[in-house]
């Protein structure tokens, strides 16, 4: 044998020794088996409605007669003239009002004043006025 293979005999000797203990120990480590995961927790029980009685219905008790007859009872309807001083404060708000309000006032207040011309009064013309103005307050003076 010569030199070099005296040598290389020599230095591999240790070197495949060495890898082949790192092999068989790696291999050993990785045989481990996992522990099985906790068991899930169970689940709580369902609540239990509590049962609710039936409600009653009681009829309304009707007022006393010296109650009723106390209290005074609309007649007619509000005047045309009441009505021109809702048109005029519906004017008046929509002088100083932003826009798209003020053309919103200024459409009820023409609508006010052709049903005041007209003369009509009553619940009829405070309901046309609250639906041409679509949410905006009411003045005072049309209540």
């Amino acid at each position: 044998m010569s030199q070099a293979s005296k040598v290389a005999s020599s230095v591999l000797g240790p070197v495949l020794l060495g890898l082949l203990v790192s092999s068989m120990a790696t291999g050993y480590m990785g045989c481990k088996k996992d522990e099985p995961p906790p068991p899930l927790p169970s689940a709580a029980p369902a609540p239990v409605p509590t049962p609710t009685a039936a409600l009653e219905i009681l009829p309304e008790e009707q007022p006393a007669a010296s109650a009723s007859a106390s209290v005074k009872k609309p007649t007619g309807g509000v005047p045309a003239q009441s009505f021109a001083k809702c048109c005029a404060a519906l004017t008046q708000n929509a002088a100083s009002a932003p826009e798209p309000t003020k053309t919103t006032l200024t459409q009820a207040a023409g609508m006010c004043n052709s049903l005041v011309a007209a003369g009509k009064s009553g619940p009829g013309v405070v309901s046309a006025i609250q639906g041409a103005l679509r949410g905006i307050g009411m003045p005072s003076a049309c209540l």
